[in-house]
C-alpha cells in the first residue's frame, strides 16, 4: 500500500515527498508528470484539465508496489484500497498568494486556488474518498524538517492530525470578498 502526499498548489508537496521518499526508501510517483507525458492535459484558458479516468487506469498500472504517490489530483485517481495513509498539506491563504504570484498565476486562478485551499476541497475530496486514512498537516510558517518530521511521525502512527480552518481566519479578517467573487 502507497503513502500519498496531496493539497492545493503551492503547499509544498513535492518538496516534502521527495524528503518523505528518501527517509522511507519509495519510489516516488508524481501524478501530474504521468498526466503529462501520457498527454492528458487539455488547456483550457488559464487552466489545465485532465481525462481522470483516463489517468486512473495510468495510475493503477503504474502502482505495483509501496510507493510515495504525489499530487493535488490523488483524491480523484486513487481507490482507497491502493493506499495506507494520506497526508493532505495545507497552507495559510494570504501565504498562498505570494506563491501565486511568482508563479505568475492570473487573478482569478490565484482566487480560485486560495478559495480551493480556504474550503479545504482537497481535503474534503480526500476525506470523501479515503476516510480516516487521510491527515492534514499544516505547513505554514515550518521548515522543510519540520513538515518532514511531521509527515514522518504520521506514517508511523505517532502522530495526530493538524486541525485546519482558514475560512474562520478570513472571515474574521472580513476577507471573503478578497478570496471569493460573490
Amino acid at each position: 500500500m502507497s503513502v500519498i502526499i496531496t493539497g492545493n498548489p503551492g503547499v509544498g508537496k513535492h518538496t516534502i515527498s521527495k524528503e518523505i521518499s528518501k527517509d522511507l526508501g519509495l519510489p516516488m510517483i508524481d501524478i501530474n508528470s504521468i498526466a503529462k507525458d501520457a498527454g492528458l492535459f487539455e488547456k483550457n484558458e488559464d487552466t489545465n484539465d485532465v481525462d481522470i479516468s483516463k489517468l486512473e487506469k495510468i495510475i493503477k498500472r503504474k502502482i505495483s508496489s509501496p510507493s510515495l504517490i504525489v499530487g493535488h489530483l490523488a483524491p480523484y485517481v486513487l481507490s482507497p484500497n491502493q493506499v495506507k495513509k494520506v497526508i493532505v498539506l495545507r497552507r495559510n491563504p494570504y501565504d498562498l498568494i505570494s506563491v501565486y504570484k511568482k508563479r505568475e498565476y492570473t487573478e482569478e486562478k490565484i482566487r480560485e486556488n486560495t478559495g480551493s485551499e480556504i474550503l479545504g476541497i482537497i481535503a474534503h475530496d480526500a476525506i470523501d474518498q479515503f476516510g480516516a486514512k487521510v491527515f492534514q498537516v499544516d505547513v505554514t510558517e515550518k521548515s522543510i524538517l519540520e513538515v518532514t518530521e511531521k509527515v514522518l511521525s504520521i506514517i508511523n502512527g505517532k502522530s495526530v492530525s493538524d486541525e485546519v480552518d482558514w475560512l474562520e481566519l478570513v472571515s474574521k479578517q472580513n476577507d471573503l470578498k478578497k478570496f471569493f467573487a460573490y
